[in-house]
């Protein structure tokens, strides 16, 4: 390992300056780290103190190119000649610190929810924990977290580039069809997820979805291999009293969680009891209103149609806004769901991409806008007598056609349903 004390000894590259990238030239100020350059391709003004006069010199001569997480070789392919020079933030984490206890957590869905709720259940059982990575705090931004454990989100992006990451647990949640505009294909994708488990030795844990047994055993990897049992959380699942925690849309984050407890040693009561007070991440599955027998669901996270199934499959009486920026090769599947469904509303720029995957299977209207569709949603529904309808905005869709992001989407959805409440009372 290379600890500060190396690291001085050593020339960096910051290419990019994002959040990350802005951790890492403070990580390095404050550990006397200096023998580093810095480059962004839209910035630069900022660090213009470090920033390098010659980026191919510059390429060619340091030791390592600390990339942001963004930054896909397929775009920037003069990258692709010091690929083995290239790590990240999380890599310079791992490389400047001794005996550090992690938690890795990857996946295409369920990264933060999950990561949070280790981290909570951490907090209720007494064990010190820092919380970083793709979550929202740059790992190198944490503070205190010796003699605790890790838990880092690690998103694609991140691992496609890391050469260093090594946890002693490391849990792969699920695998489906996204960031193919990013990664080119589905092998490169799954290629990135498993980096997590390349440097484990066999005293380390590697918690798997039970789909990815095979291709994990293929590898030869080093680590125990752990397969999370839905069945052995089931029983027990009644048992939270959590109204978000026992809807289907979390049991497969919540059996990871569950054999991780197991693991660590962790009762059934403890789990149990630490699980009632736990309250999910705003977008993701959010119940945020209810009014009479009208629930308000915000799962503006939910950016491709797979993240949405989770949501229409624990549902009925549906409501559902959907639409934005289609994943590339996303498809509708609604074979199993259409029944769920009373109707659906179509927002943002790329209303015929859906109509022509939901016509003639699902009653829809074409809203263009989030308000359109709760004032639309609002007259539908009372021409209605049903118990226990749902309004979703579950968009299975990127944002940004009509939002900076899905946080901002969200919250305008909130915003609106507050507003436009007194329509469904």
């Amino acid at each position: 390992m290379l600890h500060t004390t190396i690291l001085k000894e050593r020339s960096f590259l910051v290419y990019g300056l994002g959040l990350s990238g802005i951790s890492v030239i403070k990580f390095f100020k404050k550990n006397g780290v200096n023998n580093f350059k810095v480059w962004d391709d839209r910035n630069k003004n900022l660090f213009k103190n470090f920033r390098t006069k010659d980026l191919k010199k510059t390429l060619k001569e340091v030791d390592f190119i600390i990339l942001s997480p963004g930054i896909s070789l397929t775009k920037k392919r003069f990258l692709k000649k010091f690929k083995k020079k290239i790590i990240t933030d999380i890599d310079l984490f791992y490389l400047s610190q001794k005996n550090i206890k992690s938690i890795v957590v990857t996946g295409t869905n369920g990264k933060s929810t999950t990561c949070n709720l280790i981290a909570h259940l951490f907090k209720m059982n007494r064990l010190k924990y820092s919380l970083g990575g793709n979550i929202g705090v740059p790992i190198l931004n944490l503070k205190n977290f010796k003699n605790s454990y890790v838990i880092i989100e690690a998103s694609s992006f991140q691992l496609s580039h890391s050469q260093f990451i090594n946890p002693d647990f490391a849990l792969f949640l699920n695998f489906t069809n996204d960031h193919l505009d990013w990664h080119r294909s589905m092998e490169n994708y799954l290629n990135a997820k498993f980096k997590i488990f390349n440097l484990q030795n066999k005293n380390q844990y590697a918690i798997v979805n039970k789909k990815f047994r095979g291709k994990f055993l293929k590898r030869n990897f080093k680590s125990k291999i752990i397969l999370p049992k839905l069945t052995k959380y089931k029983k027990i699942k009644n048992k939270i009293n959590n109204e978000y925690l026992r809807s289907e849309i979390n049991e497969e984050n919540m059996s990871f969680v569950f054999t991780l407890a197991k693991i660590m040693k962790i009762s059934n009561k403890n789990f149990l009891q630490s699980m009632i007070s736990f309250k999910g991440l705003p977008h993701r599955f959010e119940l945020f209103m209810k009014k009479k027998n009208v629930t308000f669901i915000n799962d503006s996270k939910a950016t491709s149609f797979t993240s949405t199934k989770f949501a229409l499959s624990s549902l009925k009486n549906i409501f559902w806004i959907l639409g934005g920026l289609p994943k590339k090769g996303d498809k509708i599947n609604l074979l199993d769901l259409k029944d769920k469904i009373i109707k659906c509303y179509l927002i943002g720029k790329n209303t015929n991409f859906f109509i022509k995957q939901i016509k003639g299977k699902i009653d829809y209207a074409v809203t263009k806008n989030l308000q359109n569709s709760i004032i639309q949603i609002s007259n539908d529904m009372s021409k209605i007598k049903r118990n226990k309808k749902i309004v979703l905005l579950s968009p299975a869709s990127a944002s940004f056609d009509q939002f900076l992001n899905f946080e901002e989407r969200g919250n305008e959805f909130k915003k609106l349903c507050k507003k436009y409440a007194r329509k469904f009372a």
